[in-house]
């Protein structure tokens, strides 16, 4: 029995984001084609791949087994591009790295967008995923390194080290209209519906801390893993919801959403986790020096005032 390396990829894709629709826009198919290949490969396979999970899907046991041989024919795809380019004499340098699923992909996009500027071409090959997936993918040397939004997890049995990128406040952000006759920041946020990261994201603790700090009580209308799916919901008018201040002017125009305020106590971090400890790859300094330049311009923006002039930047407590 043949497998079509196609409908791997198709197979792989809905499984690293957890469903059609968004693997669907990841390779820019219809979903109906996307579902019509992954059956397909049930039917060659002899077995479901996939079943119902709230709104999306996850892998049944043959889909876990299938994901881990899928895993080592892409790899081993990817390696056998790049031995034929070298037979070419046009060898492309590659490097692999994973971006945890809570990191903004715009701010991720601005960490790596100047390795194309690098003298010497390099291959981008970059995999998205819970950190302990990609920890794994890392002490395998799937990965040459990691964007996470927290360092390296003590106790874990991987040799990895962490590089601090910087952090940046953060900002909270909505709809003009929601924004409209509402009180002064923060008291807008209390009976608000709001938006949060998922329990996952390292800055979630910071906020619900610094939420109770304040007696504020949002409405929580839902939480994500996904940073742009909650971005989506804030520009549709669900409600308020935050994200690093180093990309306001960036959701601003995206997302029709104004900043409302950014509040400087609480930061949301950005980590790089190598196996080495030395960094000296070329593009991986290009990485590190890019993210501290785009965070160090956020410490100015971070005292700005938002562009709403009816509310405040001043994150001040309500009265006790």
């Amino acid at each position: 029995m043949g497998v079509n390396l196609k409908h791997l990829r198709y197979f792989w894709t809905v499984a690293r984001t957890g469903g059609v629709t968004r693997a669907a826009e990841r390779l820019d198919l219809t979903p109906q084609t996307i579902s019509g290949q992954v059956r397909q490969l049930e039917e060659d396979l002899g077995a479901a791949l996939f079943r119902p999970a709230g709104r999306g899907l996850e892998l049944t046991e043959a889909g876990r087994v299938a994901l881990s041989y899928t895993d080592e024919i892409l790899q081993l795809g990817e390696e056998m591009a790049q031995a034929v380019a070298a037979r070419q004499g046009q060898p492309i340098p590659v490097l692999r790295i994973g971006i945890t699923d809570v990191v903004p992909k715009s701010f991720a996009y601005r960490l790596l967008a100047p390795v194309g500027d690098l003298p010497e071409p390099v291959r981008l090959v970059c995999r998205e995923g819970s950190i302990d997936m990609l920890l794994a993918e890392l002490a395998l040397h799937r990965l040459d390194l990691l964007v996470a939004d927290r360092p390296m997890p003590q106790g874990l049995a991987v040799r990895g080290h962490s590089h601090k990128l910087g952090e940046s406040a953060l900002a909270f952000f909505a709809t003009p209209a929601l924004c409209q006759d509402a009180p002064a920041f923060p008291d807008c946020l209390d009976g608000a519906p709001l938006l949060l990261p998922g329990a996952g994201a390292a800055v979630r603790g910071h906020i619900d801390r610094w939420l109770n700090d304040r007696r504020l009580t949002p409405r929580l209308m839902g939480e994500f893993d996904d940073g742009a799916l909650m971005k989506a919901f804030g520009q549709a008018g669900v409600g308020y919801f935050p994200a690093p201040a180093v990309l306001a002017d960036e959701i601003c125009a995206r997302y029709g959403v104004q900043c409302v305020a950014t509040v400087d106590e609480i930061r949301e971090g950005f980590w790089l986790i190598t196996a080495e400890r030395r960094i000296s790859h070329p593009a991986i300094v290009t990485v590190v020096e890019s993210a501290r330049t785009a965070l160090f311009a956020t410490q100015r923006a971070t005292h700005q005032t938002p562009r709403d002039a009816g509310l405040t930047s001043d994150a001040r407590s309500k009265p006790m």
